[in-house]
């Protein structure tokens, strides 16, 4: 029997008031249902956020140390069934079960990053102009925050939103991706075991068009942060900007990585492999483009295909396998029109291009491994973010082309560049139009003690992850402490020295 699934609001799970439901689906086995979860609408939203707002007065004046030993419980408790939440990641949305046991490690370290900032959450002191008077700035909670999440890190963005919205002194309800409902539930199951009070995080499950929108649009929520497409996020960023709300976005990339003439191309290979094919293409910092240069161009395509053939795709909880499943039926679709389409441009497939639907892969959506040579700027391909196993190749003559071709895009997050040359590998951290640069590295893996985003269409400037992430989730609040025993008046009641005298005042 297939289970049902339920919303978490105040301290329970609760069904839906719709009764409405959805089929959470294995992407490698479309007839295995994970579970049956609610479709919410306006009123599951209303009571979610009721809820959050009732617990923001007792959450946010728990010390800020208290609030971290909580989250160092979920920190230890998602250790405990790494395993466990990494197996029903990869049945839910297909990433190899290695990846998933990453996914789930990205949340342990997040959690104990935001725990220990329940001891630290420096503010900042400076000389007062005025004598006997003290100023300083603190942080203090935005509200009840609204977490939009995707499925292709179902745990680890959660967490890197969550955490530090908590640690903070918010509360939270998330609204999860139809794609990864499971992983949200586990999520949240370890919170409340962790000893979340009640009401301080909330779960709704739902489509993005209903429990998502009404999320956004609602008068109870003081900050949404969001992480998806770029068509969403505008809409979500008009929407917050219509109600005054804070709003963070983290949105799409097409990112490339260069290899230069110097590089150690087995080390390059290596890179581009991962960052192109790992979860299948769908991360937002994956490999997209690469831009090789002419002299090295052949013989480095040749050793990619060559091992692009050889990667095995197949259900991610097969220990052998290296690519899994695309999420679903829409997404496969989207990758084969977007090959087809660079191909009628003038592209050549030089391996894969076809989806894989017979044998082992007949029940799945699988794409085979693809490497795309003879792409220009002028393709599709070269410029929109395509989220599978795509890999879109350019050549270029020189350093400048290889600079000028990568910033010739409306997204800038994650850019990678492959040489020996310490010159160039610094001039190319300069010059990268991008939030992330790694040098000798595939675009993919960044560690959650930096901050992460990027620019252009990429978000809308905030970074999650580090300690930039309590930017998102606190408001500054400056304290002017007089101990005069007077009326003391600043800019009016302070002498300034002027060429050795005192200034009179005017």
């Amino acid at each position: 029997m297939v289970e049902a699934f339920r919303n978490f609001i105040g301290v329970r799970w609760v069904a839906g008031e719709s009764g409405r439901l959805f089929d959470d689906t294995n992407p490698a086995d479309a007839s295995d249902v994970i579970g049956r979860f609610p479709l919410s609408g306006t009123g599951d939203v209303d009571a979610a956020v009721a809820a959050a707002r009732a617990a923001l007065p007792r959450w946010r004046a728990m010390p800020a140390p208290a609030r971290g030993e909580i989250l160092f419980r979920a920190g230890a408790l998602l250790a405990e069934r790494k395993e466990i939440v990494a197996r029903l990641m990869t049945r839910e949305m297909g990433k190899v079960v290695r990846e998933a046991r990453g996914d789930v490690q990205e949340a342990i370290d997040q959690a104990y990053l935001s725990g220990g900032e329940g001891r630290r959450l420096h503010g900042q002191t400076a000389p007062c102009e005025l004598p006997n008077k003290l100023g300083y700035t603190v942080r203090v909670p935005v509200g009840v925050c609204a977490l939009i999440t995707p499925w292709n890190f179902p745990v680890a963005i959660p967490a890197w939103k969550a955490f530090p919205a908590l640690i903070c002194g918010n509360t939270v309800v998330l609204k999860p991706a139809e794609d990864a409902p499971a992983c949200a539930s586990k999520f949240v199951e370890v919170l409340a075991e962790a000893g979340v009070p009640e009401g301080v995080v909330n779960l709704a499950h739902g489509r993005g068009e209903e429990a998502g929108a009404a999320l956004v649009s609602h008068a109870g929520v003081d900050l949404v942060s969001f992480t998806g497409s770029r068509e969403v996020g505008a809409a979500v960023a008009a929407e917050c900007g219509r109600t005054l709300k804070n709003v963070s976005l983290e949105l799409g990339g097409k990112n490339a990585a260069i290899v230069m003439p110097d590089a150690d191309l087995e080390l390059a290979a290596d890179g581009v492999l991962w960052g192109a094919f790992g979860t299948t293409g769908q991360r937002c910092t994956a490999t997209s483009r690469l831009l090789a240069h002419e002299r090295i161009a052949a013989a480095f395509v040749k050793r990619l295909v060559k091992r692009a053939e050889a990667l095995v795709v197949g259900n991610g909880l097969d220990a052998r396998v290296e690519v899994g499943p695309l999420v679903n039926r829409e997404q496969l679709s989207r990758v084969e029109r977007m090959v087809k389409a660079a191909v009628r441009q003038g592209a050549r497939v030089a391996t894969g291009g076809r989806a894989l639907a017979a044998g082992e892969h007949r029940r799945g959506h699988f794409y085979a491994p693809t490497l795309l040579t003879s792409v220009t700027p002028r393709m599709r391909l070269f410029r929109e973010e395509v989220f599978g196993p795509v890999l879109a190749v350019t050549t270029f003559r020189d350093y400048d082309e290889a600079v000028a071709l990568h910033n010739d895009c409306e997204y800038g997050l994650s850019s990678a560049i492959y040489t020996r040359d310490v010159n160039v590998a610094h001039r190319a951290a300069r010059d990268l139009e991008a939030g992330i640069t790694y040098v000798n590295g595939p675009t993919i893996g960044a560690e959650v003690q930096f901050p992460f985003g990027g620019v252009k269409n990429t978000g809308n400037g905030h970074r999650e992850a580090g300690q930039s992430a309590l930017d998102i989730f606190s408001e500054w609040k400056t304290v002017y402490v007089d101990f005069s025993g007077r009326l003391q008046r600043a800019q009016i009641d302070t002498a300034r020295v002027v060429g050795g005298g005192a200034a009179k005042q005017p």
